[in-house]
């Protein structure tokens, strides 16, 4: 029984994981509200995962909000990129929706790819951001030579990102019922944690001298 109650084995490790994930997500929906923020939100959510695959946090809350604060400005921007950039997709796939023949079938396929190569620079331009100092353009570029060097990787978390989204659209009624309480719980989050598994491995590849700090907030 002492052994249940230890708050060091891994029932109750487990369940303080999930805890802070609970957390994290809860917090990047309140910050995902204005939309515009989403991008310094998903940057502090990944800064933090990141840094629990490590076992480095310790102040969850002010983690979060200093990484935002931090890459507010760049987050921000690159946010508004990748909005347009999905607006655009959004708009190109209904044009093609109304043509017909060969020529659809063409650019649809040709549509696929560029959205592809979009879930390519999405998966990582944010944890780029969280993990290495640099210029906006520089952080997109970084983002697609990691998403093409790291392929199986990236392809595995395009996958773990986009599965849930299939699930829910294209699954059965009870599905949906499971997926709308748990992506309010740690959708997000759990995304984030889960993919972070393979940036940590990934992002040690790299120069540790462009790191960011990664000390705890005071």
């Amino acid at each position: 029984m002492e052994r249940f109650f230890n708050m060091d084995n891994k029932f109750f490790t487990f369940m303080s994981r999930v805890a802070d994930l609970i957390i994290l997500n809860l917090v990047c929906l309140l910050f995902f509200i204005p939309v515009v923020t989403i991008g310094p939100a998903l940057t502090a959510l990944f800064y933090m995962t990141m840094k629990m695959i490590r076992n480095e946090e310790s102040y969850l809350l002010r983690g979060f909000w200093k990484s935002f604060k931090q890459n507010f400005r760049q987050g921000l921007i690159i946010n508004l990129i990748m909005l347009a950039a999905a607006f655009l997709l959004y708009i190109d796939f209904s044009i093609i929706g109304n043509i017909e023949g060969m020529p659809a079938r063409v650019l649809y396929i040709l549509m696929l790819m560029i959205l592809l190569l979009y879930l390519m620079v999405f998966t990582y331009i944010y944890p780029v951001l969280a993990k290495f100092y640099n210029s906006i353009r520089n952080t997109f570029v970084n983002a697609f030579l990691m998403s093409i060097r790291h392929l199986p990787y990236t392809l595995l978390m395009i996958l773990v990102s986009v599965l849930p989204f299939v699930a829910f659209f294209f699954g059965p009624a009870q599905a949906q019922n499971i997926i709308i309480p748990l992506a309010l719980l740690v959708g997000v989050s759990g995304i984030a944690y889960i993919n972070s598994w393979f940036l940590v491995r990934i992002f040690d590849n790299y120069i540790p001298d462009e790191d960011k700090p990664q000390d705890d907030p005071e």
